[in-house]
């Protein structure tokens, strides 16, 4: 023991002793002296981690954590679907591959596609549930009965799903589209006026004005000898001119020459239906490194761009005016006419708080490709609709033209458009028919309770279809005709709440939608006022309109395009 004492205190003098004299030596020479011994240290730990034991060592590590991850990530997948088929099979259940892939692939943007959703709601009347592979569970409803529930639940507890919504998010950012709970609430209030009555009046003029400039070029066409034309083409660039003037007073010709703010607007549409059918890049970590990924984020910045400009100058101009306004300028200076970025640049809630420039940028995106796509689908299919049915068409071409007895100018004005009952009696079968939006989707934040006992489980997501329900047999005799007596207001009262959504319903249905009705019937009342139309031919397949296959994608389109041939009515030039 005392050896050991002895050995030890020896040990600790000698280490004392080597410490005092490295002190030393490092208060003579500073720090130069510690590096080669600090460099040693360092040399042996990289040939330790270099060598092929330690690059082995680590990689092991690594395999081990990525393999751990990947297994908690697989099993907490399955435990979920697992739970979620439990919870689910109180619904019906169509036939599907496996237990584990579901109806993955079953879901098809055609023809074919539609029918299948047909031949659904033959076979269960009002809801089933469908299954994604693993990853996403959904409960498909086509009854008024059981859409009622869903979409009339408070906007607190919906939320818009990632499956539809999501790829949008980098284009429209956090706007009343996708947004919820109470930043979706705050929106809405906000957004509210900007489709006021008083507002939606001056944009009267507007849908005018480019209705002219479409027909002034078909009156071209038709005079050098081309008078079967396709209609989505020349249709949405028409929509794309109003809305650029409704929302930014911005003229830009596009329906005669290119523009680029809206080939990139037309490219995010493509892009983002082309995302939505390749699972893969429903994960924004491998989509951004793939050729569409890098296309949509080219296209995205030129849209970025000319929105956040328009905005900023805007502001910019909006806090100069009032800098400088006196009252005699309020009271000799014509005011200009309000535009929607006008409007909710100027919007505030009750607490005085207005909408940022990002936010506000992000609703002019919004009202941008919400307005565009959806307006010329329904107006499209009203034509084609019309053309099918000559006697219906000319019915409505009376209608307006007893409207425009005795005018010298043939222009639509705002109280016109409650005086066309039959066109737009029309223009909602129309809709019921083809409704440019096949579905919307929604999940909840608590268990959401449907006729017979039936029970959506928490963060399911409910598609609501639109299709699905105005093709329903149980809700509308001979569904697949177009009948415009159905909107005969004697008999409408019959027809559940629910049965005709075109536009959603509840708290977060569409709110542009007296916007789109307000331009659907100038630009069809106008159109049939200045061409009598016919089916077409597509020049490619050579089939006619009469056989055109549906094609739904964003909006409701057709394969190949949409076919008319057109007669003038009138040879004298449309008013510019």
């Amino acid at each position: 023991m005392l050896g050991g004492t002895v050995s030890f205190l020896h040990i600790s003098t000698s280490l004392t002793s080597h410490c005092q004299i490295r002190t030393e030596q490092n208060q003579t020479c500073g720090h130069s002296s510690s590096c080669p011994f600090r460099m040693a240290v360092l040399h042996s730990v990289l040939c330790q981690v270099f060598s092929w034991t330690g690059l082995c060592l680590f990689l092991r590590w690594v395999g081990t954590g990525l393999a751990a991850v990947a297994a908690a990530w697989t099993t907490r997948l399955l435990v979920r679907h697992a739970w979620y088929t439990h919870r689910l099979s109180c619904f019906d259940k169509p036939e599907t591959r496996s237990w584990l892939l579901g109806h993955l692939g079953q879901m098809q943007s055609t023809e074919e596609g539609l029918q299948r959703v047909d031949d659904l709601v033959q076979t269960y009347k009002h809801s089933c549930c469908w299954f994604l592979g693993p990853f996403y569970h959904l409960v498909r409803i086509f009854h008024p009965d059981y859409v009622k529930p869903l979409l009339m639940a408070s906007g607190n507890i919906t939320v818009k799903d990632e499956l539809i919504y999501g790829h949008l998010r980098p284009w429209l950012g956090k706007s009343l589209l996708i947004s919820n709970g109470e930043e979706w609430s705050h929106r809405r209030r906000l957004l509210t006026p900007a489709f006021h009555f008083d507002i939606l009046k001056n944009y009267v003029t507007t849908f005018n004005s480019s209705t002219n400039t479409m027909h002034n070029k078909w009156s071209r066409l038709v005079a050098e000898g081309t008078t079967n034309l396709e209609m989505f083409n020349h249709v949405t660039l028409m929509t794309l001119d109003s809305l650029l003037k409704c929302a930014f007073s911005y003229s830009s010709n596009c329906q005669e020459s290119t523009n680029e703010y809206v080939a990139a607007i037309v490219e995010l549409s493509d892009l983002v239906i082309d995302r939505r059918f390749r699972i893969l890049h429903h994960w924004d970590w491998i989509y951004w490194k793939t050729q569409q990924g890098k296309r949509f984020k080219r296209a995205l910045s030129v849209v970025h761009r000319f929105t956040r400009e328009v905005v900023q100058k805007r502001r910019a101009l909006i806090s100069q005016q009032r800098e400088t306004e006196t009252q005699t300028t309020l009271t000799t200076t014509p005011q200009k006419k309000k535009d929607f970025v006008d409007v909710i640049l100027l919007s505030k809630d009750d607490d005085e708080q207005g909408l940022s420039d990002e936010e506000i940028q992000a609703e002019a995106n919004t009202f941008m490709f919400a307005g565009h796509d959806t307006t010329a689908s329904a107006i499209c299919w009203t034509l084609y609709n019309l053309a099918r049915h000559s006697h219906h068409q000319e019915k409505c071409r009376q209608e307006v033209m007893e409207l425009m007895e005795g005018r010298e100018r043939h222009a639509i004005e705002w109280e016109d458009l409650s005086n066309l009952p039959f066109t737009t009696m029309c223009i909602r079968e129309s809709l019921r028919l083809h409704s440019p939006v096949q579905a919307v989707t929604r999940r909840y934040t608590q268990d959401m309770t449907l006729p017979g006992g039936l029970s959506v489980p928490e963060g399911v997501i409910c598609l609501v279809s639109l299709y699905g329900t105005h093709h329903n047999p149980a809700v509308w005799a001979n569904p697949h005709e177009f009948d415009p007596l159905r909107f005969d207001p004697a008999n409408t009262r019959s027809h559940s709440s629910h049965a005709f959504i075109p536009f959603s319903s509840g708290p977060r249905n569409c709110i542009g939608q007296k916007f789109a009705m307000a331009e659907l019937r100038v630009v069809v009342a106008l159109t049939l006022l200045r061409f009598r139309l016919t089916l077409g031919v597509d020049p490619k397949s050579g089939s006619g309109s009469k056989g055109v296959r549906r094609l739904p994608q964003l909006v409701l389109r057709a394969e190949g395009g949409l076919w008319l041939q057109l007669e003038p009515l009138n040879p004298k030039p449309v008013d510019k």
